[in-house]
């Protein structure tokens, strides 16, 4: 073995040995004297979807117990764009019930998680969502995952195009081995030899995800992406896209040699040169990522250290492609519009907030699935998105920040289809439930079942945006705006480093608080204040949110406020995220 392949990850190491993913998978799930499976093939599971987890508010108790953990699985569906038809919808909340803890994730890809499958039901689960035409091939691991899309179906005519082109990447950059089909599928094998002809026999370095945006929306975070593909739309048509790369939020704490990054726009791409371009930034990850340290393994750090040269230089040589100046585009903001709105065909849609994702039926009580996670009393969401499905023929949009667009509704639909919105309490404008506060924070999964979390995020955000919102009010601006992420750790689900304002866990109850991003998702923001609790945050917000209230200029967002009047340095671009951080005056 020569040095450099001494050298490798482990992760690559069982990749290389894995026979194209197979590892012993099929006998992990066979064996009924565990619920976990053996821990290489916990890194092959990802790329069909689902990782090894246990219940960590059970873990002390069931460790005093002589107890293995309670493993169970996270299991993530590939959905490009994040459309289903309403018939899928059905199946796919179904199969919650069945296989899973009875709610449904979204996830700020634009797609589906279970949470709590048991090893047993893995194969069923794949089995059923593969018959209504959902897979979760390539949902998680060292590949392309689920391609986000605009969700806001303003332009018909092109979002379905953008649609068309979500579905044409993901399925072109799907890992081709035969192994899914084989192991739960249960397809009789070929015979015939496995051939990955973009991704080769060891995938990529690390996961590799892509989106497309419609300006003025950016309601994917393009720049958050290893490739965000900005349409360029003229006299109503497409004509191709402007190509911004490097994007990736995660960061690790206390290595300044780990930042997020916002993509780097590098031109301009014609239609009939979309698809090769893609392929072929993908062929250069794979072929210059590191595969040593999986720290340092993402675009984002191949691009740094060998510069945006280097790639044009090799998309260039590799395919002929010599991308045109970048056309110009403008983004408002990076948030859904809440509620009903027509698209420039006359046809109607409905965009319902759906807090931090879970979708649940609570209780009196305001609890669901045993008291693990909380909402309005008595908001059975499960059942009402349900009861819309069987009505609903068309389709059903997730966004990037965790909401549902029942879209395209059919006219002799609209009357019935808004008798159950209205029923179950799912329009804000006419509730006024949530303020537009609560409109723009998300958060991660974290507790319970994240094994990476360090602090809470789901279960607590919901809270401290309730504190945040009497501060709002007692400011004098409670329907005014502010993008919030929260994340459990620094891998940057919930994309936090993108948060006006932004929480990452750093221990139980204890968060770094940032600052500074843009409105519209075109600036990182940078650490203010590091590992503090709820008090030390309201204590350190409640005076910013005033001095916003009273010296913002017309139509100033918050993060361009803290920028602007020197609370906060801005973040230019990644590799000086962790310089002159915290309040200006220790900076």
């Amino acid at each position: 073995m020569s040095t450099t392949e001494k050298n490798l990850s482990p992760v690559e190491h069982i990749k290389t040995r894995s026979n194209f993913l197979r590892g012993t998978i099929a006998e992990g799930l066979a064996d009924e004297l565990t619920g976990s499976i053996a821990a290489d093939d916990t890194q092959l599971t990802k790329f069909f979807g689902f990782y090894q987890q246990d219940d960590r508010d059970l873990r002390a108790e069931r460790k005093a117990s002589k107890l293995e953990p309670h493993y169970q699985f996270m299991l993530r569906l590939r959905l490009p764009a994040g459309v289903v038809t309403g018939e899928q919808y059905l199946e796919i909340d179904r199969l919650a019930h069945e296989y899973a803890n009875g709610t449904l994730r979204l996830t700020t890809r634009q797609t589906f998680q279970y949470h709590h499958v048991a090893k047993r039901d893995l194969r069923p689960l794949l089995q059923d969502a593969y018959k209504v035409g959902v897979d979760a091939r390539g949902a998680c691991g060292d590949v392309n995952r689920n391609v986000m899309a605009s969700a806001f179906p303003e332009k018909s005519a092109v979002h379905a195009e953008i649609h068309d082109w979500s579905t044409k990447i993901s399925e072109h950059l799907a890992w081709k081995s035969k192994a899914y089909e084989e192991i739960f599928l249960q397809h009789e094998p070929t015979g015939e030899t496995d051939v990955e002809p973009i991704y080769g026999a060891t995938y990529l370095p690390r996961k590799f995800k892509i989106a497309i945006a419609v300006p003025p929306e950016n309601d994917v975070d393009v720049f958050a992406n290893d490739i965000g593909l900005i349409a360029v739309v003229e006299n109503d048509a497409l004509v191709g896209f402007n190509v911004a790369i490097g994007g990736g939020m995660g960061s690790t704490h206390g290595e300044p040699a780990t930042y997020p990054r916002l993509g780097s726009v590098i031109g301009f791409v014609g239609l009939e040169k979309t698809l090769e371009t893609v392929e072929t930034l993908v062929t250069i990850q794979r072929d210059y990522g590191d595969r040593e340290n999986r720290k340092h393994a993402r675009f984002k750090y191949t691009i740094d250290d060998r510069g945006i040269g280097f790639i044009h230089e090799q998309l260039d040589e590799r395919a002929g492609i010599q991308l045109a100046p970048t056309r110009d585009y403008h983004f408002d903001r990076n948030g859904d519009p809440i509620g009903w709105f027509q698209d420039d065909a006359g046809a109607w849609h409905v965009t319902l907030f759906i807090e931090n994702g879970r979708i649940a039926d609570f209780d009196a009580n305001g609890l669901a699935h045993h008291g693990q996670y909380q909402g309005p009393a008595n908001y059975k969401l499960m059942t009402a998105l349900r009861e819309i499905a069987k009505v609903h023929k068309r389709t059903i949009r997730l966004t990037g920040n965790h909401n549902v667009i029942i879209s395209g509704i059919a006219a002799d639909d609209r009357d019935e289809i808004e008798t159950i919105v209205d029923h179950y309490g799912l329009d804000d404008g006419k509730t006024q439930r949530n303020s537009a506060l609560r409109h723009a924070s998300m958060s991660c999964v974290a507790f319970p079942t994240c094994a990476l979390a360090m602090a809470e995020s789901e279960r607590y955000l919901p809270d401290l945006v309730g504190k945040l919102e009497d501060v709002m009010d007692k400011a004098g601006i409670g329907d005014e705006r502010i993008v919030i992420r929260m994340t459990g750790c620094p891998n940057g689900c919930a994309r936090p480093f993108l948060g006006e304002i932004g929480f990452v866990g750093k221990a139980p109850g204890k968060y770094n608080l940032y600052l500074g991003a843009a409105f519209d998702g075109s600036r990182l923001n940078k650490l203010y204040r590091e590992n503090i609790g709820e008090e030390e945050i309201l204590a350190e917000l409640t005076p910013l949110i005033q001095r916003w209230s009273a010296e913002r200029d017309d139509g100033e967002h918050f993060g361009d406020f803290v920028v602007r009047s020197g609370v906060i340095a801005a973040t230019v671009e990644g590799k000086d995220f962790h310089d002159n951080t915290g309040p200006a005056e220790a900076a």
